[in-house]
């Protein structure tokens, strides 16, 4: 009988992949943007955090009104693989790309929807080291355990975050 593999999750500093995570967001911006013009799109994610701990990946979110999302979806979906893992609304869809060096995320989001937070995180993150240092405890605290673990807690921390006046400045 096979035994079950957990997915653990491992941690980097963010210094030592910032480089080629800014030049791979800049690879795949120029992609979208010939797609999408009217796009939004943002590197999200640790990566974009100077000194800050990433899982070693890539965040892009890409924001479109509305009207655009159907078409934004269909035509990503050329460029990247649906993240069927992940959540799927009306105005939210995750894309995926395992073989990007970074692995890439690509969230896309209808702007001022429910889902139209990342690149406040991002902000937040940046802009607050007493944040930024505490997601990075949260972040040591599990190394090398699960993954779906370390999700569910990072879930937890940023419905916290949302919760601070830091955050809702942001909110209109």
């Amino acid at each position: 009988m096979g035994e079950f593999q957990i997915e653990k999750v491992n941690f980097f500093y963010s210094e030592l992949f910032h480089k080629n995570a800014e030049k791979t967001f800049l690879i795949h911006e120029n992609k979208i943007q010939e797609l999408l013009p009217e796009a939004d799109i943002q590197h999200v994610g640790s990566s974009e955090i100077p000194n800050s701990i990433t899982k070693g990946d890539l965040d892009i979110q890409v924001r479109v009104n509305a009207e655009q999302f159907s078409k934004a979806v269909e035509l990503l979906s050329n460029l990247y693989e649906r993240n069927d893992e992940s959540v799927k609304t009306a105005t939210f869809r995750a894309f995926k790309d395992d073989t990007s060096s970074p692995p890439l995320g690509v969230q896309l989001t209808v702007i001022d929807s429910e889902f139209d937070f990342f690149w406040k995180f991002r902000d937040v993150l940046l802009a607050n080291n007493k944040y930024r240092d505490a997601y990075d405890k949260l972040k040591k605290e599990y190394e090398a355990k699960s993954m779906d673990a370390y999700r569910e807690a990072k879930d937890i921390f940023f419905q916290k975050l949302m919760e601070t006046p830091e955050f809702k400045k942001y909110d209109k």
